[in-house]
């Protein structure tokens, strides 16, 4: 074939890609497009069809005549390709409009107040205030704790019997009785030694779990609030002075603390500690102590080098205080009468 022929090769390109761009352009959904490509570009398109026709060239004429079919091709898919993110965006964007949720915020008829945060949270968020304008840092730790992190580095080894007074909620997670719902937010004391170096002031409020029936002062998921400073010729009188200050800014004027002496595995010296109200009534209101050198060295810490102390509570008994409720189960119930009224 002569130059005549590889002249028509190239007009009948020309008007395939016009075809094609018109046809592309002109398609309003990616289903018409779909059908424009196979009819352009599939097996048995026009473009297929002239590129057959290469064969029938002089071999001088056939390099060029399959660079100008590659270009056209690579011209229609590039225009196929920008039309085909135009339609799919539109398309999407109907889709979104017509599966679209109304939340903006409207006044009832009944002119009802908006909600507000649960009594628990009120109380974590406020001990949270306290704490950090006492310099603490706010620390958090996993609900499924590890055996060791919950027991063994908290100084309580498998034949404690403290381990007894924990109803600990194991679950089947690698070996028997190695993973558990944590019984305290103390393993937040380990995490918080092995992430950083000393000083180390943290609160770690968080949930806790036990096999407890509930009751009026027991529920078998409740809320804990942890203190740890460890920091050099750190002295039990420190934990007593941060008790003391922490009463008088959450409790306000009128409320006093005292330790008195008890036994923890983890802290030694160990105490509770109450408060006093103004009416000269004590509170039993958690446990404190030095932090057990065995702590510190499970932590990373050089007891040699450091002393620390620790502290916890129960958050929710601070929010039965603070509210006057006699109830701890009310606190779950979620019974908007009850809850509305704080």
């Amino acid at each position: 074939m002569g130059t005549k022929s590889v002249d028509d090769l190239q007009r009948q390109l020309q008007e395939t890609e016009a075809l094609a761009t018109s046809a592309i352009e002109g398609a309003s959904t990616t289903a018409e497009l779909a059908a424009v490509k196979q009819d352009f570009l599939g097996k048995g398109s026009a473009l297929t069809k002239i590129q057959s026709q290469l064969g029938g060239l002089d071999p001088s004429d056939r390099k060029a005549a399959g660079q100008a079919v590659n270009a056209s091709r690579s011209g229609i898919e590039a225009i196929f390709g920008r039309r085909l993110t135009t339609v799919a965006d539109e398309e999407r964007g109907v889709q979104l409009a017509a599966e679209r949720i109304d939340l903006t915020e409207v006044s009832t008829v009944n002119d009802q107040p908006s909600g507000h945060a649960h009594i628990v949270t009120q109380a974590w968020e406020e001990l949270e205030d306290v704490f950090v304008g006492m310099g603490f840092r706010v620390a958090e730790g996993p609900e499924a704790e590890t055996d060791w992190h919950n027991f063994d580095a908290l100084n309580i080894p498998p034949d404690h019997p403290a381990r007894d007074g924990f109803d600990t909620i194991y679950v089947q997670h690698g070996e028997p009785r190695s993973t558990l719902l944590r019984t305290h937010t103390s393993p937040v004391q380990i995490r918080a030694m092995l992430a950083q170096e000393p000083p180390i002031y943290i609160i770690a409020p968080g949930r806790v779990f036990r096999q407890d029936t509930a009751d009026a002062t027991h529920m078998p998921v409740f809320h804990q609030l942890e203190g740890l400073v460890i920091d050099r010729n750190i002295s039990l009188a420190d934990l007593a002075g941060t008790i003391e200050a922490f009463t008088e800014s959450y409790f306000g004027a009128g409320f006093s603390s005292r330790l008195r002496p008890n036994h923890f595995p983890f802290t030694e010296p160990s105490a509770e500690f109450d408060i006093q109200r103004p009416d000269g009534s004590w509170l039993e209101l958690g446990g404190c102590g030095m932090v057990h050198p065995n702590v510190l060295r499970a932590g990373g810490v050089d007891p040699e080098e450091w002393s620390a102390f620790a502290f916890g509570f129960g958050i929710d008994r601070l929010a039965l205080l603070k509210f006057g409720i006699d109830d701890l189960r009310e606190l779950f119930t979620n019974d908007m009468r009850f809850l509305q009224q704080f």
